[in-house]
């Protein structure tokens, strides 16, 4: 049998080594586009970055050492132009010498990655504007930041590179702005989570231009002007490209296949396309979310070497299948860890489903441990059938660990509720008695009790102010002097069973405290006085930064900048 890859990233090189495992005489050919195989493209920014200093370090294998393990034939540098599924051959380019040739295959598969989204604006061929992707492109920002010294650089798109890239070239000294249409940062994360994202950025420097169209480039001495709609040109001495990333599969339409979202490849679960002996993977493909079940394009690393080995096993005769994605990822925001998994609110609405949440600020470990620090925690379940649909937490130790906790829970259909039931691992440096993992279970299962009545940010504005409804915020006087919402008046939490008589009977009463603990244990006090009341998800310290946020990218957009 033999096998040809194309390209030899991620989905391709884990299939090859898993073709080879399992078929000791099977022939494998991988063409690879690049210069490189089996490189981390997540790796790339902190190579620009000086955080890893050997480039050699950004791949896993050389074509020389897949051959010496596996004797798979990486022909890198070598370009697949054409797909001849009724002759089971391709066209090749050798990039180098332009040579050009057919390749026979009894199976093939598809690993193109996808490109840099590459908006159609004016000076986009600049030689100050800059996509990354691949090795080569890293290379060539480091080598432009080396022997011109920039002192500023515009990140167009905010996104996982966008991030990446914003906190690598602020270590090495450069003024970065981070430019983007959508009005935050990182689209996995609801806006509201996305706030603790978006002053992590600004307490490092960078300058955040959200809700603003770029409509082109143009040179102005020896630097770049991104033109913006309706607004002042923003300056810089670079520019980098990282608005997102489209399929790559000019190869695939050409030759027929069948294409789905924003032109991926369609795939059956066995990783299969539309035409018999070719496969596909990687960041080219639409899968299923595992969650919405709806169509969708997830670019990331995990999902396309399991794909890969799943095509690997099936090629081989096997019978393996993938489920879909869930989107869990984690990125570094400077000292800061954010990580989602499953479905936000936001896309779980888009996608019809009828959802609540609970939000809660918990300590990454016992707090009389020294060092423990507070976490923001969002947990999205559907209503009534309190169905685990997603997580997003931003904080610092410990995120990464609570976010896989919950994302192995909805893979293995757990309901919101069965969190309180998990059997975590605790000791005071690394976890509370009560994982927040658990504290988030115990809330969701005080919902379903009806123990627990909530309201949330987008609720508060909407509340009214004229006493027909009583506004308490239970949080120490010195506290609430400090900042609180107007109408909410302070009874401390302490304090309420004595001064229970200043609150009238008849009336929902909604409770706020700094993070919804106390709140809730005002909430339950006025309910078994015969109050009925809600408690605010988040507390003040989740509204306070929200609110903030919102009104720094409101003010920006008002006056044309983003304050650090």
């Amino acid at each position: 049998m033999k096998v040809v890859i194309v390209g030899g990233v991620a989905g391709g090189a884990t299939a090859a080594a898993r073709i080879r495992r399992l078929n000791e005489q099977a022939e494998i050919l991988v063409f690879e586009r690049s210069g490189f195989v089996s490189y981390a493209n997540c790796g790339l920014p902190y190579y620009i970055g000086e955080v890893i200093t050997d480039p050699e370090e950004l791949t896993l294998q050389t074509p020389e050492s897949f051959w010496e393990r596996f004797r798979v034939t990486m022909k890198v540098h070598h370009e697949v132009t054409a797909l001849h599924p009724e002759r089971n051959t391709i066209s090749v380019r050798n990039l180098k010498t332009g040579e050009e040739f057919e390749e026979m295959y009894d199976k093939l598969l598809l690993s193109p990655g996808a490109k840099p989204t590459q908006p159609r604006l004016p000076g986009t061929g600049m030689d100050k504007i800059f996509t990354l992707r691949t090795v080569e492109d890293t290379f060539r920002i480091k080598e432009y930041i080396d022997k011109n010294h920039p002192k500023s650089a515009v990140l167009a798109g905010g996104g996982f590179i966008g991030l990446e890239l914003a906190e690598n070239l602020q270590k090495i000294g450069i003024d970065v702005t981070i430019v983007q249409r959508p009005k935050q940062l990182m689209n996995p994360f609801d806006p509201d989570m996305a706030a603790f994202i978006h002053s992590e950025m600004r307490r490092y420097g960078v300058k955040l231009v959200l809700g603003r169209t770029v409509e082109g480039f143009a040179e102005k001495g020896d630097g770049v002007e991104v033109l913006l709609k309706d607004e002042a040109p923003l300056c810089a001495d670079m520019v980098i490209l990282a608005i997102g990333v489209t399929p790559d599969t000019k190869l695939a339409a050409e030759a027929g296949l069948k294409l789905g979202i924003k032109g991926s490849i369609v795939v059956n679960e066995r990783m299969e396309t539309s035409v018999p002996n070719i496969y596909a993977v990687g960041d080219a493909v639409q899968v299923r979310h595992s969650v919405t079940g709806q169509d969708s394009l997830i670019s990331l690393a995990g999902p396309a070497n399991r794909q890969g080995r799943i095509a690997a096993d099936n090629i081989c005769g096997g019978d393996s299948r993938y489920s879909g994605s869930q989107g869990s990822s984690v990125i570094k925001v400077f000292t800061m860890t954010a990580a989602v998994t499953g479905v936000n609110e936001t896309n779980a609405k888009k996608a019809g489903l009828k959802v609540d949440k609970v939000i809660l600020s918990p300590m990454s470990h016992a707090g009389y441990y020294p060092g423990g620090k507070v976490m923001t925690m969002k947990v999205v379940f559907e209503k009534e059938t309190y169905r685990l649909l997603g997580a997003q937490i931003v904080g610092y130790e410990g995120v990464d660990k609570r976010i896989d906790v919950i994302a192995a829970s909805i893979h293995a259909g757990l309901r919101a509720v069965d969190l309180k039931e998990l059997d975590l691992a605790y000791a005071p440096p690394y976890s509370s008695a009560k994982d927040p993992v658990n504290m988030a279970g115990f809330m969701i299962d005080n919902i379903s009790d009806g123990l627990l009545k909530q309201f949330h940010l987008e609720d508060i504005e909407t509340l009214p102010r004229d006493g027909s409804v009583t506004l308490l915020d239970v949080r120490t006087k010195g506290e609430y002097e400090r900042g609180h919402i107007d109408g909410f008046v302070n009874i401390p939490v302490d304090e309420l069973r004595e001064r229970l008589d200043r609150i009238q009977k008849g009336r929902p009463v909604y409770v706020m405290c700094q993070s919804g603990l106390r709140s809730y244990i005002a909430v339950r006090i006025l309910v078994g006085n015969g109050y009925d009341a809600y408690n605010f998800s988040g507390g003040f310290r989740f509204y306070d930064a929200v609110k903030n946020d919102r009104c720094l990218i409101e003010t920006a957009a008002a006056c044309g900048m983003d304050q650090p």
